[in-house]
């Protein structure tokens, strides 16, 4: 599979660190700034805990940054994060605002310029058995956003056939591989048309519930999802499919992480209106969704025809294996 960094937009890995390094206080982000671009182009997440070293998620290792600027494996040599230093990119990211971004704060993140988020820990501020906000932050895990165009040319001869028709498909797989790359990439390609499988553009109706597909800031999305897609970000999936299937007319509704029982009556609409359907699940095998009550739903009514199961092996986005929805069989050997 190809895994190259689209070298356009928000992407680049100058544009990363100016996105990003802007948010932190100026002792850190000069540290941060001495990482070669290598490390940088490799860097999925910082995370900034009160009174804990930062670490680095470099996707294939984990390191901490050191007073000097450098990385260690030694947790000793980590730079420790102080209060003032998460106060002050709290005021950063927040605009010195926590109230204005409360809407956030009760969903755990706050989504940044360039399609990157920071989650959030600390106290939770529950009323009537719901969070309405987070208070004393303590902890901060900024996620980088990258876009890999391509990375969904393994799995297209799977999910458009010769004539230009569209299975319904679910992307399947654990954790950190590559599961919203990979459906990014699919919607983007979907969008903009795929003249070598005789598929014309499509109107892509997007439900980006968590804002990690489009990455969108201010209901602007930061990554290329195509032109012809339309994007309902920070909504709620089973909501925001009868909204877009109402007012939008999709061709392809597309949305990840299903999983609760709404989800499953919104995708019997969906199909039911002839619209083709794009999602992502968590799961190691087909065994394992047969765990899951609400996925088992949806296997037994062969909603799905093509499930794709990625891995991380050698990198987050390798297809595993394709299994065809009716049959349950892998497909392509």
């Amino acid at each position: 599979m190809s895994n190259r960094v689209a070298i356009s937009g928000n992407n680049t890995v100058s544009s990363v660190k100016d996105a990003v390094l802007c948010f932190f206080p100026t002792r850190l982000r000069h540290l941060l700034a001495r990482l070669p671009d290598r490390i940088w182009r490799d860097v999925e997440e910082i995370r900034v805990r009160m009174y804990q070293p930062l670490i680095l998620n470099l996707g294939w290792d984990e390191c901490y940054l050191t007073y000097q600027g450098r990385l260690t494996t030694e947790i000793n040599e980590g730079y420790k994060v102080e209060t003032d230093d998460l106060s002050r990119i709290i005021q950063l990211i927040t605009n010195s605002s926590l109230y204005a971004v409360e809407e956030e704060l009760r969903n755990g993140f706050i989504t940044l310029p360039g399609g990157h988020r920071v989650g959030l820990s600390g106290r939770a501020v529950v009323e009537n058995g719901k969070v309405r906000t987070l208070k004393y932050i303590s902890g901060l895990n900024f996620r980088i956003s990258k876009e890999i165009q391509g990375a969904a040319d393994t799995i297209i001869p799977y999910v458009v056939d010769r004539r230009g028709c569209c299975y319904h498909t679910l992307i399947v797989s654990p954790p950190k591989c590559g599961k919203t790359t990979v459906l990014r990439d699919l919607i983007r390609q979907l969008s903009y048309g795929i003249p070598s499988r005789n598929l014309r553009g499509q109107t892509v109706g997007l439900v980006d519930e968590r804002s990690e597909i489009a990455g969108a800031y201010k209901g602007v999305p930061q990554h290329d999802v195509g032109p012809r897609t339309d994007v309902l970000d920070a909504c709620p999936k089973a909501e925001g499919m009868m909204m877009l299937l109402r007012a939008l007319s999709p061709q392809v509704m597309a949305t990840d992480e299903i999983g609760r029982t709404e989800d499953v009556a919104a995708l019997e609409e969906v199909l039911n209106a002839g619209v083709k359907i794009l999602a992502t699940a968590h799961a190691s095998s087909i065994d394992e969704l047969k765990q899951r009550p609400v996925l088992k739903r949806l296997m037994d009514l062969k909603l799905f025809e093509r499930y794709i199961l990625l891995c991380s092996t050698p990198r987050p986005g390798t297809l595993k294996q394709v299994i065809d929805g009716v049959t349950l069989r892998p497909l392509g050997g």
